[in-house]
């Protein structure tokens, strides 16, 4: 085959890669790098000798995201606050995604191992075999199979999913931020679960909460003081998914920032809040 014909069976599959590579690393700029490293490798292979190009790229994607996870996990470690994934900006049909990931089941992803991580995506969300897998993690099929196993157990994934159609979840999004913005402490109530949870990622960039709270008084509490000091400074930007979530992009003075929210019987569970810059920036603004 002619080098045109290789780059052409590549480009077809980054998409894909590029989007197991940001599932496994929760970072845009990893997975591009991960993705740019497997470009580098495919070229020098013996393509020739290659059965299965599609195969042979998720293994090297994967394993080369396996060595970035484990050393994220001591990076993580000193990160200062909360983590969460850099925000994946959505405009598409949920239902029509390549994967069914949402930013909560890859919250719940970050208590797994690495590899059980890595067998749990490879195969749960890209339908990868077993045999593949084991290929993928150089393990064998079965100890592919408990590592999928262990996976499930953790994230818990028959949790049910609850769907918010795209006009109510972007008119409850905006009613939380017109609440956050205002103070409104009855329409605060009345959207958050008891025990809704926030998460605010700055990184140790910005001004930023260090801990997660927890529990709707609390919240009540946070968003009120929130809105006396800086809600003249709030302006809603634009509806959005994020990871399938409903959401939103916001600025708070001339910083921008994103919110998604997990919802359950109409009620908030959880607040996912991104403030570090460095993980903004890709967002585009409509």
């Amino acid at each position: 085959m002619s080098p045109d014909v290789y780059l052409q069976i590549f480009e077809t599959r980054r998409p894909q890669l590029l989007r197991l590579a940001y599932r496994m690393l929760g970072s845009h700029a990893e997975a591009e790098d991960v993705v740019q490293e497997a470009w580098i490798r495919w070229q020098a292979a013996d393509q020739a000798q290659i059965a299965i190009p599609a195969a042979w790229l998720n293994r090297v994607v994967s394993r080369l995201c396996l060595d970035l996870m484990r050393s994220a996990r001591h990076r993580r470690e000193s990160y200062i606050g909360p983590w969460l994934p850099e925000p994946l900006i959505e405009e598409e049909d949920a239902d029509h995604r390549p994967d069914n990931l949402t930013l909560s089941l890859m919250m719940a992803l970050e208590r797994l191992s690495p590899l059980e991580r890595a067998a749990f995506l490879l195969h749960d969300v890209f339908g990868q075999s077993f045999d593949e897998v084991a290929l993928a993690l150089e393990r064998s099929p079965s100890a592919a199979r408990q590592l999928a196993v262990r996976a499930r157990a953790h994230v818990h994934i028959d949790r049910p999913r609850y769907k918010v159609e795209r006009e109510a979840a972007e008119g409850l999004t905006r009613a939380f931020f017109e609440a956050c913005k205002t103070g409104d402490a009855a329409v605060l109530s009345g959207l958050l679960a008891e025990d809704a949870v926030l998460h605010s990622d700055g990184g140790g960039k910005v001004y930023n909460l260090l801990n997660v709270i927890v529990g709707a008084q609390k919240l009540l509490r946070m968003f009120t003081s929130l809105s006396r000091k800086r809600g003249d400074e709030m302006e809603f930007v634009q509806f959005t998914l994020i990871d399938a979530l409903p959401g939103y992009v916001w600025r708070m003075g001339d910083q921008i920032q994103t919110t998604a929210l997990e919802v359950e019987d109409g009620r908030i569970t959880q607040i996912y809040t991104t403030r570090n810059p460095d993980k903004l920036t890709r967002i585009r603004l409509n």
